[in-house]
């Protein structure tokens, strides 16, 4: 029994000596799994690493990467963040620590992270761009506008260097410009999410014709983008091609048959077709959607007008009036129908008032007008 004893005694120390590993060894085997994607392994043999040499950075990174990868984002950060104080100058691991703090969208962490990259290597085109785009989302659009702009004719032929500083210059309210790098980046890069943004742009600078365009880029690429359908109907509609606005509604109502939009305008042109009863289930459908819509009540005044429900489109407009006393066209409406009942004094009224806020119109025009002499 002895004997046995001291021969287990014996053969402990041996076996503790063959299962240690040196942290030089396990680091090698722990980049070798993560290259593999083998990443529990990969973690498992860095932290073992770590409780060895606690300030072994390349360790400390590449458990960073791991987790990060593994979709474990905030124990990356706390390794990412331990990186930093051993080393606060390294771009890598700033752009790192950003890029997780992005996945996590902490869009203010991930933009001081950027920023202290930047600090480190402010010629590296990549992290002038996520933090252009941080800055940008994040309020600070003229910043990114004043960084990037001096790198713009090193960086030519960059889309995605284009795209952040046409969406900068855009949320800086540089529209024509930004649209027009917009445009630039989804010609290069074959982008329906770019070519819809320069679209947006264009339509809320009113350019009916250049967002039909743009839209319509966006629609041969992919169709299936949530409103994009839309937006192409509405860029059609104000460019006064109704009849190639039609299909885009009808495909977004296929997509999404609640989409309020959509079934506004649908039914404004199916009544311009006078195609009535179709007409009034969209129109229903719209201030169903939204009953506080006054465009949708509007829409449904002139239906009934024009269905011979004088007295329900006059009641709608009256109350319209209520809500906007100076919009003009259920004025205009109104007067109309006053009239067609057999009441010329409301009738005359009416067209007092649309007069009367013609002419302040007139009055304003000019007044601003005289501001650009």
């Amino acid at each position: 029994m002895r004997a046995i004893l001291l021969t287990l005694v014996m053969l402990f120390p041996v076996l503790a000596r063959a299962q240690y590993t040196p942290p030089s060894q396990l680091l090698g085997r722990a980049i070798t799994e993560q290259q593999r994607g083998e990443l529990p392994a990969a973690i498992r043999d860095y932290r073992a690493v770590l409780a060895a040499q606690p300030k072994n950075l390349a360790a400390l990174v590449n458990l960073g990467a791991a987790l990060a990868r593994n979709g474990q984002l905030p124990e990356a950060i706390t390794e990412y963040e331990a990186a930093l104080k051993l080393s606060p100058n390294i771009e890598s691991i700033h752009l790192d620590l950003g890029l997780a703090y992005l996945s996590e969208n902490n869009l203010k962490a991930a933009r001081a992270q950027f920023s202290a990259a930047h600090q480190i290597n402010p010629t590296d085109v990549r992290v002038a761009i996520l933090l252009g785009n941080a800055e940008a989302r994040t309020g600070e659009a003229p910043e990114a506008v004043a960084m990037l702009q001096p790198m713009a004719a090193a960086n030519a032929g960059n889309s995605d260097f284009d795209y952040v500083l046409g969406e900068s210059l855009v949320w800086a309210n540089e529209l024509k410009q930004g649209a027009a790098l917009l445009e630039k980046s989804a010609a290069m890069s074959n982008s329906a999410e770019s070519w819809m943004f320069a679209g947006t742009v264009e339509l809320n600078m009113e350019q009916f014709n250049e967002a039909r365009s743009d839209f319509d880029n966006a629609m041969k690429i992919n169709s299936h983008i949530p409103k994009l359908c839309t937006m192409d109907g509405i860029a059609h509609d104000k460019d006064d091609d109704a009849k190639g606005a039609e299909p885009a509604f009808r495909e977004a109502l296929q997509q999404d048959p609640n989409d309020y939009e959509a079934n506004l305008y649908l039914g404004s042109i199916l009544y311009k077709n006078r195609q009535m009863p179709e007409a009034k289930t969209y129109l229903d459908k719209a201030l169903a959607l939204k009953p506080k819509s006054r465009m949708a009540q509007y829409e449904l005044a002139m239906w009934e007008s024009t269905s011979g429900h004088l007295h329900a489109a006059a009641t709608r407009l009256e109350a319209l009036e209520k809500a906007a006393p100076t919009w003009i066209n259920p004025h205009v409406q109104l007067s109309l129908i006053y009239y067609r009942l057999h009441q010329p004094a409301d009738g005359k009224r009416e067209r007092e008032i649309v007069a009367k806020l013609r002419a302040e119109q007139r009055k304003t025009n000019v007044t601003n007008a005289g501001l650009y002499r």
